[in-house]
């Protein structure tokens, strides 16, 4: 038996950003919410950064969008690809409707700090930090709970509602025995940084040649670099040594050539393993889960923080009225998921065809490359340029926050 029982309405393992934005906007109704963070901080390196329009507009709704601009971030308003010797505008954000036409790089731990400032101005907000749910509590075939452990020791923080927000490798999921479907990947991601140069490209963008390819997001003065490799291949990049692995990002990218000794070994360099997957049921009664507990995403667009986000918005609206009330029936989850499933089906659609059909066809070539007719069209249609911005910058059924100050 835990040690210590605690109380709350709304119990949330989890402290990434589904977790943090759903805390925050449940506390601000007047909703007593506890979030369980099972490190000491946020800091992770080679987390998702990437903060879209559809999110900046929730900062703007919220009143907070100055403020969260404040903080120190870059500015991409434009995707580029270099395919071969083309080098091709993809998305120009200046052409969707929203109040930031720009996509916002700003590290998570920033992004996950400043909702947890913001969450703790109202008294019915507890974070629990170095707690980590270990299980779920059941009676009757209902979930009335969660089972973790703290630095006092083990503890049950009891709820009407618990909300699994633990990531793709969710406990909570498992815990609850629910059906996932995988839809594999055909690719895995390393991550590291090189620093950037005043003589080198302004622009975030992807490279693509024969048999590799990598994207390099401008962090100002380092590049953040995503270099994409066989699922499963990292073992024999290792195998054949860093100065290989240097070698073969120069040669995607010559501009960096000089400076790639600033990977001193394979601790510098982190592996992502990707998966697409999504679970064919979302809650069980007491029980949601939403963003990667729920549906895992690739990298391709950089959407899954802000799909977890969405997430978190549509739950909150969905939710909080009746955890006012005293409790979220089953079928007040099964709304969230309805809600949620359809876009999480189109963004995970169009990237399992980018990996399947581009991605991976580009890893196994060894022939030259060139641009696409698509992407040419792209190029040589500026209007056209605003249609897959908008699919990244604001995704499929943006949401907007309908819980108010004080109350659901």
């Amino acid at each position: 038996m835990a040690d210590r029982i605690l109380e709350t309405r709304c119990a949330i393992a989890g402290g990434g950003p589904a977790g943090m934005m759903l805390g925050f906007l449940l506390a601000r109704a007047g909703i007593d919410v506890t979030v369980l963070e099972k490190h000491a901080d946020f800091f992770r390196d080679f987390r998702g950064d990437t903060i879209h329009p559809s999110t900046l507009e929730l900062m703007a709704e919220l009143g907070l969008l100055e403020k969260f601009l404040a903080l120190p971030h870059q500015e991409v308003r434009e995707l580029w690809a270099q395919i071969g010797p083309d080098r091709l505008p993809l998305a120009d954000f200046s052409r969707i409707h929203t109040r930031c036409k720009f996509i916002a790089l700003m590290p998570q731990w920033d992004f996950l700090n400043f909702l947890a400032d913001e969450a703790r101005a109202f008294p019915n907000f507890h974070l629990l930090m170095e707690t980590e749910a270990t299980g779920l509590i059941e009676e009757g075939g209902k979930v009335v709970g969660i089972s973790a452990t703290g630095p006092d020791g083990p503890l049950d923080i009891r709820a009407p509602l618990s909300v699994a927000c633990d990531g793709r490798h969710s406990t909570l999921r498992e815990a609850a025995r629910l059906e996932v479907e995988d839809f594999g990947a055909p690719m895995d991601v390393l991550w590291f940084r090189v620093s950037r140069q005043e003589s080198d490209p302004a622009d975030t963008f992807g490279h693509a040649e024969a048999g590799r390819l990598m994207v390099l997001l401008n962090r100002g003065d380092y590049w953040q670099c995503a270099y994409i490799i066989r699922k499963g291949s990292r073992e024999t990049l290792e195998n054949a040594g860093i100065e290989k692995f240097r070698a073969d990002v120069a040669a995607i990218s010559p501009f960096l050539a000089g400076r790639m000794e600033e990977i001193k070994g394979w601790d510098d360099v982190k592996l992502l393993t990707v998966k697409v997957d999504r679970l064919a049921r979302w809650h069980r009664p007491g029980l949601l889960l939403i963003g990667d507990a729920a549906h895992a995403m690739s990298p391709i667009g950089g959407v899954g923080v802000n799909l977890a986000v969405q997430d978190a918005v549509a739950a909150a609206n969905i939710v909080a009225r009746p955890l006012a009330g005293g409790d979220a029936a089953d079928s007040v989850l099964a709304e969230v998921e309805r809600r949620r499933e359809f876009p999480t089906k189109v963004v995970q659609a169009m990237q399992t065809f980018i990996q399947k059909r581009l991605i991976g066809a580009l890893l196994d070539t060894s022939k030259p490359l060139h641009a696409p007719r698509v992407l040419r069209l792209l190029a040589g249609i500026p209007a056209l340029r605003g249609i897959p911005a908008r699919f990244v910058g604001i995704g499929v059924r943006p949401e907007h926050i309908r819980t108010g100050v004080g109350h659901p």
